[in-house]
């Protein structure tokens, strides 16, 4: 490539595909890739965390942007590993490998699809529900018992004003002269 946008030029990486029996030539096994990098206009197009996060903007790259399921990242490892006493062959290990990771992914995607949209939708509605129900029912409600009450909060206050803050002030200062010293023997 001649030049990138704003005259920056892409730098070059070596790609690395260990099958060089494909290639004729030493030259060809060792391609330089060339892969131009993002402008950092391009990374910085959004202004404000409310434009990244949306509520009606899919987030497509980070699915799972506040790690809610860091628990779940299971790999062939951490179900199934041989001691070493006792191990199959590699052929056997590298195919149950390969099949696990393809049954993991092929089965949850199914059921994604299966599951994805209706509880989806029913979250949802669950959400709109409970939104609904708070804002117009709960909050309302609320306020027309904090309404209702300020004689009640004014003479709660004056309770503890006057008779049980004096008395804490002064169990505080009696103990206020108790120290501990721990010393090392």
């Amino acid at each position: 490539m001649d030049t990138m946008m704003k005259g920056e030029e892409s730098e070059e990486v070596e790609i690395d595909l260990e099958d060089s029996d494909e290639f004729d030539n030493e030259e060809e096994s060792h391609m330089l890739w060339k892969a131009p990098f993002p402008l950092e206009e391009e990374e910085n197009i959004h202004t404000s965390t409310m434009v990244e996060i949306s509520d009606t903007k899919p987030l497509i790259n980070v699915r799972d942007p506040r790690g809610i399921n860091d628990c779940l990242k299971v790999t062939f490892e951490d179900v199934i590993a041989e001691p070493v006493s006792v191990r199959s062959g590699d052929r056997v290990w590298i195919w149950s490998n390969a099949l696990f990771e393809v049954s993991r992914i092929w089965i949850y995607r199914i059921f994604a699809v299966l599951l994805a949209i209706p509880l989806s939708i029913f979250s949802g509605i669950l959400f709109a529900i409970l939104s609904c129900l708070h804002i117009w029912m709960v909050g309302p409600f609320i306020q027309c018992i904090s309404t209702g009450t300020r004689w009640l909060q004014s003479l709660w206050k004056v309770v503890l004003g006057v008779i049980l803050r004096p008395f804490f002030l002064s169990a505080g200062r009696c103990c206020a002269g108790f120290s501990i010293h721990l010393v090392k023997e």
